[in-house]
């Protein structure tokens, strides 16, 4: 009797241990995880506007999903064996994933970031939730509610604000800074990943994760040996290794893994305004390591942006609830 009482003592108390221990605490922590998404997303394009100039962009994303990969293997590979026939039967779908969602999107976006700032992307980014209201509507006949279109209309005058630099007389002569227009098609390609991923097949997360990391770095191949062939080759130097390291690990792994637990918390809807953090937090970012100087423009367009968001996701909630 006496042992089983010290038996149920130790229980309880390595129990006690397990849900005082900083990883299980940290689990179960959805709005910290999607906090620590947020900034390592907004990171990305920090060190995405360094790298600008030192290391090409379809290098910098290959070598990016790469690593990821590697890194997120070993964690994935019994669920990847136990879903592959299931990936097999949807390799389309996943290649499609692949190639919008990892290797189109992150190559166009470290290549405008050799034209444009940083801040400008992570505003633009805010825009986001557009594109994939009209990829809904063309791809699965979703149609807008009238506060949804109001919403678009209100964003899509924040990124013109943008994209024109606070000068709507800019419309006439069209001059269009390079990389904002990059980024925007960029964006517009992430919009069709989020659509199609409704179409996702029924696999573990880590199995997702895994195959897109690893297909999309595939998928870069044929591109980074024209660039290999065309431009000078990345330098081995500290910067470049520690930019490398920074963007396999934190918004490509950590980000990834802290998201979809994040989702999994409290679904899917309740954390799909953290991704409007994201500019937040790379803007406070852009400012203080980049030094780059927000305008009155980016601040006019932002607020327009968010305003716009707010409102066709506010109507969209209710109507769910």
């Amino acid at each position: 009797m006496t042992r089983a009482e010290n038996h149920c003592r130790m229980s309880a108390s390595d129990q006690t241990s397990d849900a005082a221990s900083p990883g299980r605490w940290l689990a179960n922590q959805p709005y910290l995880l999607l906090s620590i998404t947020a900034l390592c997303w907004a990171g990305n394009a920090i060190i995405g506007r360094l790298a600008a100039g030192h290391i090409p962009p379809v290098t910098l994303a290959f070598l990016r999903w790469g690593l990821a990969f590697l890194i997120i293997l070993p964690l994935a590979w019994k669920h990847l064996a136990r879903d592959w026939p299931t990936i097999r039967v949807t390799l389309g779908t996943m290649i499609l994933l692949s190639i919008t969602g990892i290797s189109a999107f992150t190559s166009l976006q470290y290549w405008s970031l050799e034209h444009t700032q940083a801040l400008n992307t992570l505003l633009l980014q805010s825009a986001g939730p557009l594109f994939v209201a009209v990829w809904s509507l063309i791809l699965l006949g979703v149609r807008l509610t009238l506060a949804q279109a109001a919403g678009i209309a209100l964003s899509l005058t924040g990124v013109l604000v943008i994209l024109l630099q606070g000068d709507l007389t800019a419309l006439r002569s069209i001059a269009f800074n390079k990389g904002d227009i990059i980024f925007t098609v960029a964006l517009a390609i992430f919009g069709l990943y989020s659509v199609m991923s409704l179409k996702r097949p029924d696999i573990h997360g880590l199995s997702f994760v895994a195959f897109t990391f690893g297909c999309g770095a595939a998928c870069l191949v044929p591109p980074l040996i024209l660039e290999l062939l065309t431009r000078p080759v990345m330098q081995l130097d500290t910067a470049n290794l520690l930019s490398l390291f920074y963007v396999a690990v934190f918004p490509s792994t950590v980000a990834y893994i802290c998201f979809n637990r994040g989702v999994q918390l409290i679904g899917a809807n309740r954390a799909a305004p953290f991704f409007h953090v994201v500019p937040v937090f790379g803007s406070v970012m852009a400012i203080v390591v980049l030094g780059e100087h927000p305008q009155l423009f980016h601040i006019i367009g932002f607020a327009l942006v968010l305003t716009g968001v707010f409102v066709a996701s506010r109507k969209a909630s209710a109507r769910s609830g």
